[in-house]
C-alpha cells in the first residue's frame, strides 16, 4: 500500500508539472510570434470553435503542439481553450515514453518484485485534466468528448483483451474492475464520449470512424451498428459505408441475410460492383454447400440458384463450385 501511495503521488506531481507548464502563457511570447501563422481551423463539422481556440486548432492540426499551447490561456475557464489544450496534450502524449515501473523500497525484500507502472503516461493524466474541465463547463462539448475517447480508448481496449483472454483461460465470471487511483477508462465511458463527439459534429466522419473502430475492438456491437446507420447517412448515395455495412453484419453479427440486404442497397448505386457481386454470391454458396452437407438437397439447390444470379462468369471459381454441386444434387436426384 506504501508503495502504490508513493507510485501515485509521483505521477500526480509529474501530472501538476505539465498542466502548469501548459496554462502558464497567457498571450504568445515574442518567439511564437515568429512561427508561421496557421489559418483559423475549419469549423469542425457545424461545431464553431472561439477564436483562440480555432487559431490553436490550426496550429496543433499543422503539426505544432508547443505553439498551439501558447496560444491558449487555462485561466479563462473557456471550454474551447480546455478542450483544445486537452487534444494537444493528448497529441504530446502519443510520442511520450511509457510510464515505467518505480523503484523498490529500500532495503527491499528478497525476490520483491517491483510495483507495476502507472495505466497513464503524465501527459495524458495533464490531457484527461483539461477534457474533464471542459466538460464540466460545457456538458457533451464534441472537441473534448472526442479528443478524452482517443485518450482513453488504448487503455479500455488493453484492458478489455487481458479481462478476455482471463476468461477463456479461467471462467472469470466477472471482469476485473479499473484500480481505484486511475481515471475511469471503461469502454461505456468511452463510448458515451464518442456518441458526444458524433452527435455534436454530424458532419465528420472523424468520431464515427473512431466509433466503428473501438465498438468493434471490445465487441459493443449495437455502438458499432449505430456508427455505421451515421456513416451510411453521412455519405448518402454512396455504396461503399452500405458495403462495409455488409460486411460487418456478415463477419462480426453472423447475419448472412441482414448483410446481403446492405449489399443489395449498395448495388442501387453501382449495379455492376464485381466485389459486391462475389460477396453476395459467396454467402448464397455458403448456404447451398452447407444445407448439403445437412442433406437438405431442396434448400441447397435454392440456394445455389440464387448464387447463380450474381455470378458473372460461370467459368469463375464461384461458377465452378456451383456447378459442382449442382451437378452432386443432379446425381442424387436420379438415384432416387
Amino acid at each position: 500500500m506504501k508503495r502504490r501511495a508513493v507510485a501515485t503521488l509521483a505521477v500526480l506531481a509529474l501530472h501538476a508539472g505539465c498542466e502548469k507548464e501548459a496554462a502558464r502563457t497567457v498571450s504568445p511570447s515574442p518567439a511564437s510570434s515568429e512561427v508561421t501563422p496557421a489559418a483559423p481551423a475549419p469549423a469542425p463539422a457545424s461545431f464553431v470553435l472561439s477564436g483562440a481556440a480555432s487559431q490553436a486548432m490550426g496550429l496543433l492540426q499543422s503539426g505544432q503542439p508547443d505553439q498551439a499551447l501558447a496560444q491558449l490561456d487555462a485561466s479563462t475557464g473557456d471550454a474551447d481553450q480546455l478542450a483544445v489544450l486537452g487534444a494537444v496534450w493528448a497529441k504530446k502524449a502519443e510520442t511520450a515514453p511509457l510510464p515505467a515501473p518505480l523503484p523498490l523500497t529500500s532495503p527491499a525484500p528478497k525476490r520483491a518484485t517491483p510495483p507495476p507502472a502507472p495505466e497513464f503516461k503524465p501527459e495524458e493524466l495533464t490531457a484527461l485534466g483539461f477534457l474533464e474541465r471542459a466538460l464540466q463547463s460545457r456538458s457533451g462539448h464534441p472537441v473534448a468528448s472526442l479528443a478524452l475517447a482517443h485518450v482513453l480508448a488504448p487503455h479500455a481496449v488493453r484492458r478489455f483483451e487481458l479481462e478476455k483472454a482471463a476468461q477463456q483461460k479461467k471462467g472469470r465470471a466477472k471482469p476485473l474492475p479499473p484500480p481505484a487511483s486511475d481515471p475511469d477508462f471503461r469502454p461505456e465511458r468511452v463510448v458515451e464520449a464518442l456518441r458526444a463527439a458524433v452527435t455534436g459534429m454530424p458532419a465528420s466522419r472523424e468520431p464515427i470512424e473512431t466509433m466503428i473502430e473501438f465498438a468493434a475492438r471490445v465487441e459493443r456491437y449495437d455502438d458499432a451498428e449505430w456508427a455505421l446507420d451515421e456513416l451510411v447517412k453521412l455519405d448518402k448515395e454512396k455504396p461503399e459505408p452500405l458495403v462495409r455495412y455488409g460486411d460487418f453484419l456478415r463477419d462480426r453479427r453472423r447475419e448472412p441475410h441482414q448483410a446481403i440486404e446492405r449489399y443489395r442497397q449498395a448495388l442501387m448505386w453501382k449495379p455492376d460492383d464485381e466485389s459486391v457481386l462475389s460477396r453476395i454470391a459467396d454467402i448464397y454458396i455458403g448456404q447451398g454447400i452447407e444445407a448439403f452437407d445437412r442433406q437438405q438437397w431442396a434448400v441447397s439447390q435454392s440456394r445455389l440458384q440464387e448464387a447463380q444470379k450474381y455470378v458473372r462468369n460461370p467459368n469463375s471459381p464461384q461458377g465452378l463450385r456451383i456447378r459442382d454441386y449442382q451437378s452432386r444434387l443432379a446425381t442424387i436426384r436420379t438415384a432416387r
